[in-house]
């Protein structure tokens, strides 16, 4: 069995910069490792994801918080079973920008839907399973909004700054609840400082799955 990272925090995070960079010392250390993220690691992910984030012509439309969330969950259902189950069956180490908690952050505590049903509902999509590690990237939410980019039209990226404090609070006690798989990092340090960190964080765990790595 490998090992499942994932990577999760709010806006302008730096979440995609920091995979990146793991995934890279990884392969240099001739680690089978499968970069993926969520929504959109397969091409029925990516058919979701432009659904998911895209704003409606002239606000005719709006998708519902519980559409988006059973969108959420299809597209980690299939994640799971195409791409993240298999990989972990042949011993590659499967790193995730993103993954469940993204959907008790942003859609229980950012949405304020029933938590306990969003629970339920990942428990389904994921086939109960759960990261050996995830690396939240903590970041002041007027920080992160700032420095993020969003596509055009990023619906999510686009919405208030309660909305993503909320988000932030339900990372936070999402790792105040689980604080041997959740390590938190401060994302508001420079890029190269996050990346050390988070590969500090990460590299003990490689080598007790026995990879040699530099720590």
């Amino acid at each position: 069995m490998g090992l499942f990272v994932t990577l999760e925090g709010g806006e302008g995070a730096g979440k995609s910069s920091v995979a990146e960079e793991l995934a890279s010392r990884m392969r240099a250390a001739e680690i089978d490792v499968v970069a993926t993220r969520e929504p959109g690691g397969t091409e029925l992910g990516a058919k979701l994801r432009q659904e998911l984030f895209r704003v409606l012509e002239d606000g005719r439309e709006s998708i519902a918080p519980w559409t988006e969330t059973l969108l959420m969950m299809a597209d980690r259902a299939h994640h799971v079973e195409t791409m993240i189950r298999p990989a972990l069956a042949r011993g590659a180490v499967v790193l995730s920008d993103r993954f469940a908690d993204s959907s008790i952050a942003y859609q229980a505590y950012g949405r304020q839907l029933n938590l306990q049903r969003v629970r339920e509902l990942n428990q389904i999509a994921t086939g109960e399973l759960t990261p050996n590690l995830t690396l939240l990237l903590d970041v002041p939410v007027r920080e992160g909004t700032a420095r993020a980019r969003p596509e055009a039209n990023d619906r999510i990226g686009m919405e208030t700054v309660e909305f993503h404090s909320r988000v932030l609070e339900g990372y936070k006690r999402l790792a105040m609840s689980e604080p041997e798989r959740i390590k938190m990092i401060d994302a508001a340090q420079p890029l190269e400082s996050v990346i050390a960190e988070a590969w500090g964080v990460l590299a003990p765990r490689l080598t007790s799955q026995g990879y040699r790595v530099d720590v």
